[in-house]
């Protein structure tokens, strides 16, 4: 680095080099398992992996971000990821190596190299979460992505992948995140039924998305605002602001018969419209943000004058 913190070397230049090759095979399961390393392209996604990079240091902690390669345009663009790159192996590099690179064509100036961040399903639990997303069976990178997003924006505690869903680093998934993969945990190649004893043993109730269901998630979130305003309200059959698992599955075929039948209830979104069905970004979306919202306390009330 020189005294901007920039790296002082002349830009990698060869798109052809063994050290682009290395990191460009990242983009390949096999190579993203034998090293436990994965991809993060673009400045967005970059920058939130840097910053997590920067708070585990701080806290005496490993790491995750091993390598940065970024152009020149891109540091003058972004000045910040001078100071976020600090303490790891930050390389200049050409748009044509970038190119090289990177699952995309076109990675906007900036390539790192990070290091597996998921944890155990243990290492959730045992922090008494209140909301969970558990992706049964997805196999669109794009749509686990957007699951992970959604969890994030609603404040869920963890998301947790089964075996036979998405690797969750793949270059499309990782990219979907939009950063989201590096602020909550994320629990990856778990089995569903282990998942629901956990969490049925820590009080944490299991709730599945299913169009069929017998349980209405309007019905839910209206049982839940009464409670929230008067301290009493209907019985709907489940209690929103309780600690909550949800279970999504597959895009085309949802969850299997076996994953409904571990969940303690079924909740359909209702539809309003002549839409068949909503897809799964969209379904997860208003699962977590009715139950986020149940959960919320509530707001004070303006004092009598």
């Amino acid at each position: 680095m020189n005294e901007t913190g920039r790296p002082q070397d002349f830009p990698l230049s060869n798109p052809r080099a063994d050290r682009v090759r290395d990191v460009a095979k990242l983009a390949g399961r096999p190579a993203r398992l034998r090293r436990g390393e994965f991809l993060v392209e673009g400045p967005q996604t970059v920058r939130e992996a840097l910053k997590l990079h920067q708070q585990r240091l701080a806290a005496g902690a490993p790491g995750i971000v091993t390598e940065v390669f970024a152009s020149e345009a891109c540091l003058d663009r972004y000045p910040e990821f001078d100071g976020l790159a600090e303490g790891t192996d930050a390389r200049l590099a050409t748009e044509d190596v970038l190119a090289a690179m990177a699952d995309t064509v076109n990675p906007q100036g900036i390539v790192a190299v990070c290091r597996f961040v998921d944890v155990s399903l243990t290492d959730v639990l045992d922090v008494g979460p209140r909301l969970i997303a558990v992706l049964c069976q997805v196999r669109d990178p794009g749509n686990a992505g957007t699951v992970l997003r959604a969890a994030d924006s609603a404040g869920a505690d963890a998301v947790v992948l089964t075996g036979s869903s998405v690797d969750i680093y793949n270059p499309k998934a990782v990219r979907s995140t939009a950063g989201s993969l590096f602020h909550l945990p994320v629990v990856i190649g778990a089995d569903v039924a282990e998942v629901v004893a956990a969490c049925k043993e820590r009080g944490i109730g299991v709730l599945a998305a299913d169009g069929y269901g017998a349980l209405n998630l309007d019905t839910l979130q209206d049982g839940s605002a009464r409670r929230r305003l008067t301290g009493d309200g209907p019985e709907t059959g489940y209690d929103l602001a309780a600690p909550t698992a949800w279970l999504f599955g597959n895009e085309a075929q949802g969850l299997s018969e076996d994953e409904l039948a571990l969940a303690e209830h079924r909740v359909a979104v209702p539809i309003y419209g002549a839409a068949e069905s909503l897809n799964l970004g969209t379904a997860a979306t208003v699962c977590l943000y009715a139950s986020a919202r149940s959960q919320q306390e509530p707001a004070a009330q303006p004092a009598d004058r």
